[in-house]
């Protein structure tokens, strides 16, 4: 078994090259884009949905109520990026107990590129809801010289991101394969569903720090509102 999906080429030309990681990302896209047309072309208000329409309004609610409970807030603001981000992940991870399968999620190529989603969502979220001034005006607060400190933050833990899902994926899958050249009989089988349920919880906590990390960005403004309030009252208090 290759640890580094990303050395397994299928196709070269030149500098030109198309590995497992490149392959399995446009599959998983294109089944999940798929399902979706296949689901959505018949939608209906009526008592009378199909069992995939019903299916995906099911699993619409979970991520809208797991968003809500969260945050506080309403789920439409982080639904379309945080719904992308588990769906896609989850089911990386769990089709690839098909064999020949490589779950892209097993590349550390892969985790890095959600991880830098997250990072650029981070202030796109804070300068949508605080507005730039006062979003940079965070990194500096209280003092100018927790600037380095801030921004070496905001790059370690997407580095963490990117390092934790694509530990969790690549050793499971690991794992599964040695396991398999050792006891091809059952340890596999138990090993691929546990497997199975590891990649969902990476997929779910996944979701989780990236909602809290651009949820927290999008709260600048209130926290601001509320240190000055209590400056206010403070000062209110000493005269």
């Amino acid at each position: 078994m290759e640890i580094d999906i990303d050395q397994i080429i299928y196709w070269e030309w030149g500098f030109l090259k198309l590995n497992a990681t490149l392959l399995f990302s446009w599959l998983v896209m294109l089944f999940m884009v798929g399902i979706s047309i296949m689901i959505t072309r018949k939608l209906t208000s009526k008592t009378g949905m199909s069992r995939g329409q019903a299916l995906l309004e099911s699993l619409v609610v979970l991520i809208e109520d797991q968003i809500e409970e969260a945050t506080g807030e309403k789920a439409e603001k982080y639904l379309p990026f945080i719904s992308t981000l588990f769906l896609f992940i989850v089911v990386s991870n769990t089709i690839s107990v098909i064999p020949g399968f490589h779950a892209p999620t097993a590349s550390l190529s892969t985790t890095a590129a959600f991880a830098l989603c997250v990072f650029v969502a981070v202030p796109v979220y804070g300068i949508s809801s605080a507005g730039l001034k006062n979003y940079l005006r965070f990194y500096i607060e209280p003092t100018p010289l927790m600037l380095p400190f801030n921004i070496i933050g905001e790059l370690s833990r997407t580095l963490a991101l990117a390092i934790r899902l694509f530990g969790n994926i690549m050793s499971g899958s690991l794992i599964v394969a040695i396991l398999l050249s050792l006891t091809p009989l059952f340890f596999p089988v138990v090993m691929q569903a546990f497997g199975l349920l590891i990649g969902v919880i990476q997929a779910y906590v996944f979701a989780i720090l990236a909602l809290v990390y651009v949820a927290s960005a999008g709260r600048i403004r209130e926290q601001k509102d509320q240190s000055e309030s209590n400056n206010n009252s403070y000062n209110h208090q000493t005269t």
